[in-house]
């Protein structure tokens, strides 16, 4: 079956929770979806997280949709990546990340998480849409979907940008 990445840029961390709820309620499988956004915020209040066994806490302004991201989705984590500081990314994006900084997948000028989403069949064009999107505070929801899927997913996420790509 062909797998198609489709790539949602969300403005706040509200509107991400309420779109990868949505797809979930819609019958997607949420082991094909990702969310990636940064950490570190400046605030008022402490912004962390640990882990507690197999459950990750996290505390903050964000802190209920990371927790709540990182129960559901398949894999987390935080990284540390030059002009972007603390990226969280909870779901299967993680191992692509993971995979480019482990391998120093920074080809071409690009970052390393350029590199991974270049892993995923994504054009540098784009790689550097979702960068920029990235380092102004939005969310990138990363969905690997079969090609029946492709038209639900744009529907009920259609007041975002979306963006699809063929792999």
């Amino acid at each position: 079956m062909e797998h198609n990445k489709i790539v949602a840029i969300i403005e706040t961390h509200k509107e991400a929770e309420a779109a990868i709820a949505k797809l979930a309620d819609n019958g997607f499988d949420i082991n094909h979806l990702s969310i990636v956004g940064k950490g570190y915020q400046t605030e008022e209040h402490a912004t962390g997280f640990y882990n507690t066994g197999d459950r990750v806490k996290s505390w903050g302004k964000s802190g209920a949709l990371w927790g709540g991201f990182w129960g559901a989705l398949v894999g987390s984590g935080m990284f540390w990546i030059p002009t972007f500081g603390a990226l969280l990314v909870a779901g299967p994006f993680v191992s692509a990340l993971a995979g480019a900084i482990e391998g120093a997948a920074v080809t071409g000028g690009l970052s390393a998480l350029g590199g991974a989403l270049m892993s995923l069949g994504i054009p540098k064009d784009s790689i550097i849409k979702y960068e920029t999107a990235l380092k102004t505070d939005k969310y990138l929801v990363v969905m690997n979907l079969d090609s029946n899927e492709i038209q639900r997913a744009k529907t009920l996420l259609n007041e975002h940008d979306i963006s699809l790509h063929q792999s």
